[in-house]
């Protein structure tokens, strides 16, 4: 199997205020907020950088569309898919940029895409939410929908002690919310699809350990 060199992405935004359809839980703002936005763009970039481009990607839970500008120069299809984003606001929001996303609400245990679909489907900070036996239908899902030699790029935090202190600081118990580990994830792709690599990233500063980890599987 070739490996795809890793591309040096560094993440395209817009104004805060531009970004709509989400709900106040949204982590939009954290993108901003001095401190946290380093690493929140650096977890992207990571994602984004094992993208190898297209004619066509699939971001399960896109939000507010935060990928959207580096994707439009990378792939010349656009689709969506997420659990409650308003799909018309946000399509609207990118339309007045030029770029087209078909964006669709549902779930990656059920996704509503014919097989063979997509170079790349692309999951940032999902996978995480599903419990761990879930995890099986979510990866037999992608790699139904993605096509021979696809690619799956996800990611998911790494639960330290020093990422749960940050979230409680901010009002968020993510053990609410966060049902597997980067192993539960890592077991289920490793399962279904065949592996490129992890990819690892440190906290900031760095003597925190590692808090982020991104995986790159392809359809065989």
């Amino acid at each position: 199997m070739r490996v795809e060199p890793r591309q040096s992405v560094r993440l395209k935004l817009l104004p805060r205020n531009r970004y709509r359809g989400v709900n106040e839980h949204d982590p939009i703002r954290f993108y901003y907020y001095p401190v946290f936005r380093r690493m929140y763009r650096r977890r992207v970039e990571l994602c984004l950088g094992e993208c190898r481009g297209g004619k066509s990607v699939l971001e399960v839970g896109f939000g507010s569309g935060l990928t959207f500008l580096n994707l439009h120069e990378m792939y010349r299809h656009i689709y969506g898919l997420d659990l409650s984003a308003d799909v018309e606001e946000v399509s609207r929001t990118f339309a007045s940029l030029g770029i087209r996303a078909e964006l669709r609400n549902g779930s990656v245990l059920e996704m509503p895409y014919p097989k063979n679909s997509f170079d790349t489907v692309l999951l940032i900070s999902i996978l995480e939410h599903l419990k761990p036996e879930e995890q099986a239908q979510a990866f037999s899902e992608i790699r139904r929908v993605l096509k021979p030699n696809g690619q799956a790029v996800y990611g998911v935090p790494v639960e330290r002690p020093f990422m749960v202190m940050m979230f409680k600081l901010l009002g968020y118990d993510i053990r609410q919310a966060h049902f597997s580990t980067e192993c539960d994830v890592a077991s289920a792709a490793g399962k279904l699809l065949q592996k490129v690599r992890i990819i690892q990233m440190k906290s900031t500063p760095p003597l925190f350990g590692t808090v982020y980890e991104v995986g790159h599987y392809i359809r065989t």
